[in-house]
């Protein structure tokens, strides 16, 4: 079945992450790990699905930028992978581990006291 037919934009496939600012890089990384964590800690996630899920939060991602995050997710011990056929394809399967889940938890915890602190003014 072709990306489009399963509700996948195609133009977000050549979309890179290009900021100038080195640490709004970084941050933007880190949401997109967390925004990883988050739907996997559910349900296993594909990629391709993924890079949907983001775009509806206006993180767009190339499968080039997504895909080296997951493995590095993966080898870190936060996601596990599983191969599945589907219509035919395969397709690779990433669900949170519990590390995953715990280090989830934390980014939560502390992206709500950040938050917080912001939108209180520093005070």
């Amino acid at each position: 079945m072709a990306a489009r037919a399963r509700g996948i934009d195609e133009s977000l496939y050549r979309i890179t992450i290009t900021m100038d600012n080195s640490i709004a890089r970084d941050v933007f990384l880190a949401f997109v790990r967390v925004h990883i964590l988050h739907p996997a800690a559910r349900e296993p996630v594909f990629g391709l699905e993924m890079i949907g899920k983001l775009a509806r939060h206006g993180r767009k991602l190339s499968p080039g930028t997504l895909y080296p995050i997951l493995h590095g997710l993966e080898e870190s011990g936060l996601l596990v992978s599983s191969i599945r056929v589907v219509e035919g394809k395969t397709r690779k399967y990433y669900r949170a581990t519990a590390k995953g889940k715990r280090v989830l938890a934390e980014a939560r915890e502390r992206i709500g006291e950040l938050t917080r602190e912001i939108l209180e003014g520093g005070r």
